[in-house]
This record gives C-alpha cells, sequence and structure tokens, in this order.
C-alpha cells in the first residue's frame, strides 16, 4: 500500500531542548558543558528514559520525565549538590517559556521537500498543551495539516488510540501511515500497535532496536527515496 501520510513526534524529534538555553544554567552552578558534552548526556538520558520505559516504568509523563532531566543534569556535569537548584531554575524558565525551543535549520525544508513529494504531514506528541505553539513559533507549523496534543486529547502514547484518531483526522488508513519519533517503546511501539509503520531517530548512530533508524528529520526524505523508491 502506497505510503500518504508521515506523522511526526515533536520533542527531540522536529524540537529539541536549546542547549543556548541549559548550558549556561549549568555552568552558573558548577558544569564545564561544553555543547558536545551537552548533546551527550542529552543522548544517554533519553536512551536510559527509554530503557526504564520498556523495563515498565509507569507514571504521569512529567513522572517519568523526572529521572531524564536528573541523568542529564548529571551527564553534563552538574555537581550532585547542584541538582536542586538547577531544576528548580530550568523548570521556572520551562514554566515560563518551554526548554523545548530548538528546531534545526534543516528540518524546514526536509518538510518541505516531504510535502513536494505529496506526503500529508502531521504531528502527534506528547505535551502539555503548549506544543502546538511551540511549533507556530518555531516556523514550521504551516507545514502541517494539525498538531495533535496528547494533553488535549486526554490520551497519549504508546496508547496506539491517539495514532488511530489522528489517522482518522487524516482520513488515511493506518497502513497508509508512517510514523517517526525518538524514543522506541513509546513511538515505534505505539505506532505499530495503531498499525503503522515507523522510523526511529538515532542522532548519534547508536542505537540497536528492531527499526529502521535515521540521525535527523533532514534524513528522512532520502531515506524514503531508497525504501519506498518514491511512492511507487
Amino acid at each position: 500500500m502506497p505510503l500518504k501520510a508521515i506523522f511526526f513526534d515533536a520533542g527531540n524529534t522536529l524540537i529539541f531542548i536549546d542547549p543556548r538555553v541549559v548550558v549556561p544554567v549549568f555552568r552558573e552552578h558548577g558544569a564545564d558543558t561544553s555543547r558536545d558534552r551537552f548533546w551527550e548526556a542529552e543522548f544517554q538520558a533519553r536512551n536510559r528514559l527509554a530503557r526504564r520505559v520498556e523495563a515498565g516504568a509507569r507514571g504521569t509523563e512529567a513522572e517519568l520525565w523526572e529521572g531524564y532531566f536528573r541523568d542529564l543534569f548529571l551527564g553534563a556535569g552538574v555537581p550532585e549538590a547542584e541538582l536542586e537548584a538547577v531544576g528548580s531554575e530550568l523548570k521556572e524558565i520551562h514554566r515560563q517559556r518551554h526548554l523545548w525551543t530548538f528546531i534545526h535549520p534543516s528540518t524546514g525544508p526536509a518538510l518541505d521537500e516531504l510535502a513536494g513529494a505529496d506526503y500529508r504531514l502531521a504531528v502527534i506528541s506528547n505535551a502539555d498543551g503548549r506544543v502546538e505553539e511551540l511549533i507556530r513559533s518555531g516556523g514550521i507549523h504551516h507545514r502541517f495539516e494539525f498538531v495533535m496534543d496528547s494533553h488535549v486529547e486526554g490520551v497519549e502514547k504508546p496508547d496506539p488510540e491517539i495514532f488511530l484518531r489522528a489517522a482518522r483526522k487524516m482520513e488515511v488508513s493506518p497502513e497508509e501511515s508512517l510514523y517517526v519519533g525518538d524514543l522506541y517503546p513509546v513511538d515505534v511501539v505505539g505506532a505499530r500497535e495503531a498499525g503503522m509503520d515507523a522510523v526511529l531517530l538515532d542522532p548519534l548512530g547508536r542505537l540497536d532496536y528492531p527499526v529502521d533508524r535515521i540521525r535527523n528529520v533532514a534524513a528522512l526524505p532520502r531515506y524514503l527515496r531508497e525504501r519506498w523508491n518514491g511512492k511507487d
């Protein structure tokens, strides 16, 4: 069946924690954090989050991400005695203007290329009700037919219902759809349970999950050409 629709995760797929915001906070609290060290720490923290979910960790989205932030802070070199202070400062920044605000410059052109190939695009995100505005302020909102926020919908990934709801809204079948995300047990497992194909973002090329992987959204057009030979 030809691929018609591509659904994207938002956080850590389209839009990322901005190191220009968090790294100065780390340094103010005694961390010797370079940009490279930040991205390595972020990768490791996200991988540990995925493994905890795979192992059966349960809780609200916010509770699950508390461990992620602790791992991120420690991996970036924040002294343990400063963890609470860093967490409080970043929580206030997140409350005021959100931490996930960085969109790589290559993302917009890649989305344009996908739209030019007649793929229909939308977003399905576990979020706090603000993700649509973040994507709008990042200048990529017009490339999507809609943004589906779990906070608004009352259901979150990996529940297949949110994927099926998005497919129904776009009036495509799950079998005609691809989901692109960064957390295997949340994004890939949920999409597959809904009947969608999936691809996993693996920015450092180190993940070993049984799914096709790409480094970033910019690599998606080439991946689709090589796997599906366009839409034939």
